[in-house]
């Protein structure tokens, strides 16, 4: 049912049969995978192509689940009861939000002996995401160490998204949230712990940076101009972009508030840069989306500028 090539491991993934528990599964990934990166990849595969997004959960959120121990042990061993039934229930149900797909995850990666932790943080897909003044801790997800690196997954979005403009869940494996760019993965999750930040714990450029999606990453583009996701303008001003790894020859193009096409002006390419204008009309909205061969490609938001 899906459009997408898959590898050699999610072949062999897709024809297993139902496991009764998650211990067997792991049995049947160690004797049919090796190496730390195969059995990495099989355990995202299988979540991806067997899980499906509790919609109903994220539409209408509960209230996180608070812990109250006198001391840290106890409050440490309710949370991991917590986690496991968490986890078992994702396993059972084969339904899930975030937490239930990254605590999954980290399950079958230490019963198939790689070390694995789940990360919790805050997250962009939204319009409104970008350039939002406060912080959420509103997703979940993993690293993994694979010969000796971390390596970063968010396998809840490698299931497919959620589509916000016609509000829908879209089921499509998505392989590129395996061992993802740090750059990229960067620029759409934002740890809460500062051990996961590396050099990215920039908490304003996070928030302010661009709204990138599948396409943009799939081709290893880069954002040179504007400097931010969140671009000053008035009515009638020219908006410069530049745009590494995409050429002029390919659809790029933005959209109009009745979602018809409008062609970027003043194009000029060199050396695999693409720069051109967008001239603003506040009739358009707030929101400027590039697409790319009728994908979406990267969002930006529009505020006046101050005299």
């Amino acid at each position: 049912s899906y459009s997408q090539n898959y590898s050699a491991i999610d072949s062999i993934v897709l024809k297993y049969p139902d496991f009764g528990n998650t211990t067997k599964l792991a049995e049947r990934i160690k004797i049919d995978f090796t190496s730390e990166h195969d059995k990495a990849r099989a355990i995202y595969s299988w979540i991806a192509l067997n899980l499906e997004y509790y919609l109903e959960t994220f539409l209408n959120p509960r209230d996180k689940k608070s812990f109250s121990a006198k001391e840290d042990a106890d409050w440490a061993k309710k949370k991991q009861l917590n986690d496991a039934s968490t986890t078992q229930k994702a396993f059972r149900s084969r339904k899930a939000v975030c937490e239930g797909f990254a605590n999954l995850y980290a399950h079958l990666a230490a019963l198939t002996g790689l070390k694995c932790q789940v990360v919790t943080g805050d997250s962009k897909v939204d319009l409104p995401d970008i350039g939002r003044r406060n912080y959420l801790s509103n997703h979940a997800w993993n690293t993994v160490q694979v010969d000796g690196k971390w390596i970063l997954i968010d396998v809840t979005w490698g299931q497919g998204s959620y589509d916000f403009k016609r509000k829908v869940l879209v089921r499509k494996f998505t392989p590129i949230y395996f061992d993802m760019e740090p750059k990229y993965f960067n620029a759409k999750h934002y740890p809460e712990a500062a051990m996961y930040k590396g050099n990215t714990g920039n908490k304003n450029e996070f928030l302010n940076g661009p709204l990138i999606y599948n396409e943009f990453i799939k081709e290893k583009c880069e954002i040179l101009m504007p400097f931010s996701g969140v671009i000053n303008a008035n009515e009638g001003d020219k908006i410069t972009f530049k745009i590494k790894n995409v050429s002029k020859i390919d659809d790029l193009y933005y959209r109009d508030k009745k979602e018809e096409k409008v062609k970027i002006e003043n194009i000029k390419e060199e050396n695999w840069i693409l720069e051109f204008q967008i001239t603003y009309n506040r009739k358009q909205g707030r929101f400027i989306t590039l697409y790319l061969f009728n994908e979406g490609f990267a969002s930006f938001k529009v505020v006046p500028k101050t005299i």
